[in-house]
């Protein structure tokens, strides 16, 4: 007995509804309230011009993995990251040179124990992020996976997120897409000008006191040097002493003393040296 048209339309419209809604839950993912941000710790070179660094999601995926569940990190340029669509199987996840071709790929898989929820215990070899860029030799050895951590190609900039898979490649949860990253952009050394008058105000008067400290030790050079040398070629002022018209000296006897006056001398008398006695009674 078959059904009649008003019993078979709302029965009709429910498996259409059904056939619609079936595929749902194998395509929308778990969304984790998680965003990947770079660092918050204080260190240089966080950001550079291949690599970047985030902070590790610890204790935030442990409630969404199983055991053998492993977290990726999907890197897309800002613009193509909305047009990537997750993997579905292993084989079907990016590898890096994707990215010069679909604008995204996958790298950096880690299991939950890498990713332990205790802080990190003192030094920085502790200090918990996820370099990214940092394997400039992977894609050079024929013996590394393919997802290698290969350094960026150009400044993006860049959005990240991680997605959690199963051990057979199926999504599992996803976390939110990061705010676009840009990679730090050197210069071309003829676009870097250096006129003085480009200068700001503190190097200008920096430069100046330099400058006038400059100028004030070649000037005592100079006198040192004025000093030093006339002395060498100026005579030194004559003593008074040696002065013409002030000349002293001891007078001398030059004539002979007769023997029989030498007697009468006094004791350490010596001639030409002391005036000679008084020879009157």
């Amino acid at each position: 007995m078959g059904l009649s048209q008003r019993q078979s339309g709302p029965l009709l419209s429910l498996l259409l509804m059904g056939a619609l809604v079936w595929p749902l839950p194998c395509m929308n993912l778990e969304l984790i309230p998680y965003t990947p941000q770079i660092t918050a710790w204080d260190l240089e070179g966080k950001v550079t011009a291949t690599t970047f660094s985030l902070e590790q999601p610890r204790c935030v995926l442990d409630g969404h993995a199983a055991v053998a569940s492993t977290i990726w990190l999907v890197v897309a340029f800002s613009n193509a990251s909305r047009d990537f669509r997750n993997p579905q199987t292993l084989a079907e996840i990016p590898a890096f040179p994707r990215l010069l071709t679909d604008g995204h790929y996958m790298t950096l898989p880690l299991s939950l124990d890498q990713l332990p929820c205790e802080d990190p215990v003192g030094g920085g070899r502790g200090i918990p992020l996820l370099r990214v860029g940092n394997d400039p030799g992977c894609l050079a050895d024929l013996r590394e996976p393919p997802f290698c951590n290969t350094p960026l190609p150009s400044p993006g900039p860049y959005r990240v997120k991680f997605l959690l898979m199963d051990a057979s490649g199926s999504p599992q949860a996803e976390t939110r897409w990061s705010d676009p990253i840009t990679l730090h952009q050197g210069k071309a050394p003829g676009s870097i000008d250096t006129w003085p008058g480009r200068r700001s105000g503190d190097m200008i008067v920096i430069a100046s006191i330099l400058s006038s400290l400059a100028g004030l030790l070649l000037l005592a050079f100079l006198a040192a040097s004025t000093v030093r040398f006339s002395s060498l070629w100026w005579p030194e002022e004559v003593p008074e002493q040696l002065r013409i018209g002030s000349f002293k000296g001891k007078r001398y006897m030059t004539h002979h003393i007769p023997p029989t006056e030498a007697a009468t001398l006094p004791v350490g008398y010596e001639p030409g040296l002391d005036p000679l006695p008084s020879l009157s009674p």
